[in-house]
């Protein structure tokens, strides 16, 4: 499913399948925005696929563990640009320290010691 269709989903939908929220992916967009336009200002070829399906790409991979091979067909793209991609979309999440998850502890509450 590509961006176009997956904003006509309702907010439940797109989280169902994405696994954040409309608003929260728009933030991720605003940031791979910004680091894009960063890494292109030193020049290089257009990507062939806009950054919204990256992402989407992206999150399809980390929530239903797809494999690189199954997401490149699924979006016209060889299997390593696909791991590129979603490399660059990862590490550029990290960076931007937005978005973090808890650690163990919080997860766990007092019982590790």
């Amino acid at each position: 499913m590509r961006y176009e269709e997956a904003m006509n989903l309702t907010d439940e939908k797109f989280r169902r399948l994405t696994g954040v929220k409309k608003a929260t992916f728009i933030k991720m967009v605003a940031i791979l925005q910004e680091a894009h336009t960063i890494k292109k200002a030193r020049g290089g070829r257009p990507n062939k696929i806009s950054l919204e399906d990256i992402l989407l790409m992206s999150l399809e991979y980390l929530r239903e563990c797809r494999t690189y091979f199954h997401i490149a067909g699924s979006y016209g793209l060889s299997e390593s640009y696909a791991y590129k991609l979603i490399r660059w979309t990862e590490d550029t999440l990290i960076k931007s320290g937005a978005f973090s998850l808890p650690g163990k502890k919080a997860l766990y509450g007092d019982t590790l010691e």
